[in-house]
């Protein structure tokens, strides 16, 4: 028996609030990574594994703010609480070394086709992880070529943004970014909800309105708690970020030496010139071999 499947219960309002979700943890996660790139060795570390933390804590909560506005009309729903969570720590470890390949190799080609397709796979993965997790009288099954669509859309969609992030400067590239970031999650979300099929295997036994046996296991009584975890993680983020205005510019941060940035790109620095006394033989630009020699030579002939 096929589901009567809707996944937009609450209209327009989850889709709007799940992207702006995504938004949120692109927009702090991308700011980290820009962010790492200028600060030193010890540092780039903390940065990056923070904007990690964000984009994957950004792309879950964007799943399952989403999720709130799914239902199949002949079976309530409800989660695993432990493949839930692990969808969360796998989005977090495969984003997070797609931001690390590209925080520490720069903006070459290679580096930003692998750490941008390892990004969309840890976006997809966590889709599919956060799909298998649900719990229904009913059976899933995918359409294979909008599965494979969901995919390279997240793989695209971050590569670009992983692009605009290290190599554009302002705020408004870095709202670009995140703009694009949020729309590969979100595009990758709906795309693969699109994918999806649903069969129901109800026991004749049972009665058709199933919230009166399960009454707790309602979608936004599950994921509603779920949620604050992940939450006010990005809200501490934010704060973090806000203490250092150099994340937001893409400028560098008050610690910051000069140097050789990843990839081979070096910062764009005014060189100073030097001041030199008045009786330094070297303000001339002559060395002081050169006059004593110079000085013999006017001697002999005189």
């Amino acid at each position: 028996m096929q589901g009567t499947v809707d996944g937009f219960t609450y209209g327009l309002v989850t889709p709007v609030a799940a992207f702006l979700m995504a938004a949120l943890g692109a927009a702090l996660g991308l700011r980290c990574t820009t962010r790492s790139l200028h600060a030193t060795r010890s540092c780039r570390v903390g940065w990056l594994a923070l904007g990690s933390l964000s984009i994957g804590s950004g792309v879950w909560t964007m799943h399952f703010v989403a999720m709130t506005g799914f239902t199949v009309q002949e079976t309530p729903i409800s989660y695993d609480k432990p493949l839930t969570f692990a969808g969360l720590a796998v989005a977090v470890v495969m984003i997070g070394i797609g931001i690390f390949i590209v925080g520490y190799r720069g903006a070459t080609r290679m580096a930003l086709i692998t750490g941008g397709t390892i990004t969309g796979l840890g976006i997809a993965s966590m889709h599919y992880l956060g799909m298998a997790g649900m719990r229904m009288a009913a059976q899933f099954a995918y359409d294979t070529p909008l599965v494979v669509l969901s995919v390279v859309i997240a793989g695209c969609a971050a590569t670009g943004a992983l692009w605009a992030a290290v190599t554009l400067r302002g705020a408004l590239s870095g709202l670009g970014a995140s703009v694009l970031m949020a729309v590969a999650v979100t595009g990758m979300h709906y795309t693969g909800m699109a994918a999806l099929d649903v069969h129901l295997h109800l026991p004749p036994t049972l009665p058709s309105d199933l919230s009166a046996v399960l009454p707790g296991d309602r979608s936004a009584e599950m994921i509603g708690p779920m949620l604050v975890g992940p939450g006010c993680f990005l809200l501490l983020a934010a704060v973090v970020l806000l203490f250092d205005p150099g994340a937001v510019t893409g400028e560098p941060g008050p610690g910051h030496r000069p140097g050789r940035r990843p990839g081979g790109h070096r910062d764009h620095l005014v060189p100073q010139p030097r001041r030199r006394p008045r009786n330094d033989p070297h303000a001339r630009g002559r060395h002081p071999r050169s006059d004593a020699r110079e000085g013999a030579g006017r001697a002999r002939y005189r």
